[in-house]
């Protein structure tokens, strides 16, 4: 095809500016394509996923809290919406190249597809087929961009004099402007199309969900103790004691929820073991469960922060899994494995004696929520998330710290994770206004496993006030507390401090949480009028 001579001088006047709309609508195709395609294969062969996921695998700790900081549990759509405004501003570029240099345009979008293929095979439990969705979407984009550049080839020049502006433009210039535009607005919608397509197909193929919602959980072996009539705080607002799975946070490294056949589960016990176990989900099922309340606390959470939560699981005892796998001396850590990667070291000790360190397969009542590890999950009370609450677990290496590096450790993070003591206020908020007069201050402390026998709550620096606490279920959930305050008008400071069940007080060192957790005393102003 003898195409127009690409001078800037001879290229359309506004040109540059369709070929940016040229590269976004190219872009939509690749995406939507392999999001069709990808209904075949694994969630995770998606572009998207496989993109993102590989950007939160290289992310900075700095980076990582300053996410979970600034976006909480938002954090992911945040991500998302950072890889759009990306894909965007590239897919405009590449229009342009393409536009001015037809070869230039055409490795960009090789390089783009190589990248894309790269973060894909290289996703845990993706194999090489798995590729097929991105590939096939980047020449399917390909084709769509050179059909819409070839269109912007095919103007002719505009009017160049300002007084030639208002004139009537010839016939063909306008005809094709218009083929141009509806070329790109048939590509978009059939994107649209291709990729809700590819939703609904991939949410018709999954049954999951509906397998979750079946599950008929067997009763426990030893069900958890009875929860004390006395366990919510006596101040109004306060968080619930016991937290609804659907307000249960969740962080953790899974950019897509991954969609386990329970039928299809299999977790396998090795490395420093006398004998390698594999055990299936109807294993589980039959084995001697345990129901405990156990409460849970990222990593991540700030002073005062929500990343923490208290729910009644139900799973198989981990200290009767390794019995049967038998670790050899010299073994001092479990490393654990999920279905998309992640991993994390748990102390061995930790997990054989009889602080209810379980692989659950029930929360609260029901099988887990998808989100929070379908089908099965470790719960492992007294640690942090990172070194302990692997979900969506496929895989225990028993081995050693010296030996193996669990995902968060390479990056940074300590190997050993024990929950500090941390108290925070929740009514009245930071910076609420208040009526003068009696003022209730609630909150929670925890410090699993040694569990709280004191709080005390501090205002503008005044003498410390023992708080009143509110019943104590065990040492290893939460515990609530509330205090009456006479407040009088003005700006007010109240800070809180917790102390532990060995008399330990709650540090005032403030310290961010790389690489251990965060610590220090909270401290909010409110305003009484």
């Amino acid at each position: 095809m003898n195409k127009p001579s690409m001078k800037h001088s001879k290229r359309s006047r506004g040109g540059t500016a369709l070929a940016a709309v040229a590269g976004v609508a190219a872009a939509g195709v690749v995406l939507s394509v392999a999001e069709l395609v990808g209904a075949f294969f694994s969630n995770r062969a998606t572009p998207l996923i496989a993109l993102g996921s590989t950007f939160i695998d290289f992310t900075p700790p700095w980076m990582k809290d300053f996410a979970i900081a600034t976006f909480g549990t938002n954090d992911k759509a945040a991500l998302f919406v950072g890889m759009a405004v990306t894909i965007l501003l590239l897919a405009c570029v590449l229009g342009i190249v393409a536009y001015r240099k037809w070869a230039l345009g055409v490795a960009g979008v090789v390089l783009m597809g190589a990248v894309i293929v790269a973060s894909v095979v290289t996703r845990a439990s993706v194999k090489p087929v798995d590729a097929l969705p991105s590939l096939i979407g980047t020449v399917a984009g390909l084709v769509a961009l050179r059909l819409l550049v070839t269109r912007l080839w095919r103007m002719r020049e505009w009017p160049d004099q300002a007084a030639d502006i208002a004139a009537k433009e010839p016939d063909r210039p306008a005809t094709t402007r218009r083929a141009f535009f509806a070329a790109a607005g048939i590509t978009a919608a059939a994107s649209a199309v291709a990729a809700t397509g590819g939703r609904l197909l991939g949410a018709a193929r999954s049954n999951v969900a509906a397998a979750r919602q079946s599950l008929q959980l067997p009763a426990p072996a030893r069900a958890a103790p009875t929860v004390p009539a006395g366990v919510q705080s006596k101040a109004s607002g306060v968080t619930p004691w016991l937290t609804p799975n659907k307000d249960f946070y969740r962080i953790d490294t899974a950019l897509s929820v991954p969609e386990i056949n329970a039928q299809d589960w299999e977790l396998r016990v090795h490395g420093l073991v006398e004998q390698e176990v594999r055990l299936s989900f109807q294993d589980l099922l039959d084995a001697q469960l345990i129901e405990a309340h156990v409460s849970l606390t990222c990593v991540s959470n700030p002073v005062g922060g929500n990343l923490a939560g208290n729910a009644k699981w139900l799973g198989m005892p981990i200290r009767d899994v390794l019995k049967m796998a038998r670790p050899k001396p010299g073994a001092d850590m479990v490393l654990s494995t999920s279905v998309d990667g992640f991993s994390a070291s748990t102390p061995l000790e930790v997990l054989q004696d009889d602080r209810a360190a379980m692989l659950a397969i029930g929360m609260n009542g029901e099988a887990l929520p998808l989100e929070h590890g379908y089908p099965v999950r470790m719960v492992v009370p007294g640690l942090y998330g990172f070194v302990s609450a692997t979900k969506w677990v496929v895989d225990l290496e028993v081995t050693r710290f010296a030996d193996s590096k669990a995902y968060w450790t390479q990056r940074g993070w300590s190997e050993r994770g024990p929950i500090k003591t941390m108290a925070r206020v929740e009514v009245p908020k930071s910076f609420a206004k208040v009526a003068a007069g009696k003022v209730a201050i609630g909150g929670t402390a925890w410090a699993q496993t040694r569990g709280i026998t004191k709080v005390e709550v501090q205002i503008d620096g005044g003498p410390w006030t023992e708080a009143v606490l509110s019943d104590e279920a065990s040492l290893i959930t939460w515990r609530q507390w509330s205090l009456d305050w006479d407040a009088t008008p003005g700006p007010h400071y109240i800070k809180v401090r917790a102390t532990d069940g060995t008399g330990e007080l709650q540090t005032d060192k403030r310290a961010d949480p790389v690489p251990d957790g965060a610590s220090g005393w909270q401290s909010v102003m409110v305003t009484v009028e």
